[in-house]
């Protein structure tokens, strides 16, 4: 397959400044180093971007391309763009643009285990007041034969003789620009820098053992749906003497029968009669914790609302409780029987609801309203 053009490669014009070149390669090189990008392509962009630099920073190397372009004038007379240079490995050239941050990692070094994540879900009132239990959770944890070094018990892991303990081997490639030097994690150890001959019979070498976890958890009074509980150290166990991760549970509350709940507070909704609407009432309302009493006044409508103070849910941060908010609705009768009937005629008719003159005043209103008169 025939090479791109360098300077299609960094994105840059013919008339490119040495100051343009570098910086569109800097940007290149962060973009698809393969210790940052994981795409498969990354490595083969960042070693086509490093070869097209290698060749427009260099004044007489780029007088070279521009005239003869790919092909090398010196091919067979041990010249060429690249001579004998060596470019060095990802390593070197990551510390160059971040400031140190790549270096290789010691593949013995601790770390740190996975966290884990649970979904708990409890009843409406166990959100509002609280609840101690316990769960229990797969996780993984250090193998207590081998201690976590993956060797049988008198044995012990040996330092990896391919790459030295390092855990990444060092391919060298010779091409007509020089020697590239690329490193991949090692074959013989999978990047962990050590052997094992003679592996634990427990956990087969992986220093790690699956188990059954029970975790006591106090669930403080006033947590909502979709709270989210950290729990130190309850994760998964580290490596070579690295700390466990952390547990997180999240809470699904329940819904309630008859209450609702928006932040701290609660609502609820209470059917009342004809009568009790018009001429009031005090009638019971149930709480999270009671039953109390409420005053209706008398020609209360439909829709409206009462405020029970502090009988809401406990603030979670904070001292004190939020308000429980009643609804009344006013209940149209059904199914009355002949007397009742008539009551509610004769009031209708001491009322002075639904006469003629009333139809025809408001049917009059409703035909201008509608012809604009």
């Amino acid at each position: 397959m025939s090479k791109r053009d360098y300077y299609e490669v960094l994105g840059v014009g013919k008339d490119a400044s040495q100051d343009d070149i570098k910086k569109a390669y800097r940007q290149m090189a962060r973009q698809y180093h393969p210790d940052v990008n994981k795409a498969d392509d990354a490595e083969q962009k960042f070693k086509e971007a490093k070869e097209a630099y290698d060749v427009l920073s260099d004044d007489q190397k780029k007088a070279q391309y521009d005239r003869f372009g790919h092909v090398d004038p010196n091919q067979g007379m041990g010249g060429g763009f690249g001579g004998n240079a060596d470019f060095g490995g990802f390593g070197d050239l990551f510390d160059m643009f971040f400031g140190g941050q790549g270096q290789r990692r010691n593949p013995n070094a601790p770390q740190r285990g996975n966290d884990l994540q649970y979904t708990l879900t409890i009843e409406f009132k166990e959100a509002v007041f609280g609840k101690e239990t316990d769960i229990h959770i797969p996780r993984t944890e250090t193998c207590d034969t081998c201690h976590g070094n993956g060797a049988k018990p008198g044995t012990k892991p040996e330092t990896c003789t391919t790459c030295k303990g390092t855990g990444q081997q060092e391919v060298v490639q010779n091409t007509a620009f020089g020697r590239i030097v690329n490193r991949r994690v090692c074959s013989t150890c999978g990047g962990q820098g050590v052997t094992i001959k003679e592996k634990c019979g427990t956990c087969h070498g992986s220093g790690k053992v699956k188990k059954q976890r029970t975790i006591h958890l106090n669930i403080p009074a006033g947590v909502d749906d979709g709270a989210q509980l950290r729990v130190s150290g309850e994760g998964e166990s580290g490596t070579r003497g690295g700390p466990s991760g952390d547990l997180y549970v999240v809470i699904r509350v329940k819904p309630h029968d008859f209450f609702e709940r928006e932040g701290d507070d609660i609502y609820c909704e209470i059917p009342l009669t004809f009568a009790q609407a018009a001429l009031g009432d005090e009638i019971e309302i149930p709480t999270l914790t009671e039953k109390v009493k409420l005053k209706i006044p008398a020609g209360t409508q439909t829709d409206t609302y009462f405020r029970l103070k502090g009988k809401g849910v406990p603030r979670l941060r904070g001292y004190g409780q939020g308000d429980q908010h009643v609804k009344v609705v006013v209940v149209t009768p059904t199914n009355m029987n002949e007397e009742q009937k008539e009551l509610l005629r004769e009031f209708s008719r001491l009322s002075g609801e639904n006469t003629h003159e009333q139809q025809q005043s408001i049917f009059e209103r409703m035909k201008k309203a509608f012809l604009g008169d």
